[in-house]
């Protein structure tokens, strides 16, 4: 009762397309994609700066234990 059967998800794509366009949801696909890659190349800049990252806090609380 819960889940919904293939022909219930089919109707479904089929009011989203009617209602939005395929043009729209084609530009909504491509911005999602673009985050999704922007995000995990974010992730892999993080990482590699994390020694920089790590110097500069180390000599931030030694910073703060002198005050």
């Amino acid at each position: 009762m819960g889940s919904f059967s293939l022909t219930h998800w089919i109707i479904v794509l089929i009011i989203v397309v009617l209602i939005f366009g395929t043009k729209k949801l084609r530009n909504v696909g491509k911005d999602l994609g673009g985050a999704v890659h922007d995000f995990k190349q974010g992730l892999n800049e993080g990482t590699d700066g994390k020694n920089a990252e790590k110097d500069d806090v180390i000599e931030h609380k030694k910073d703060e234990d002198k005050a």
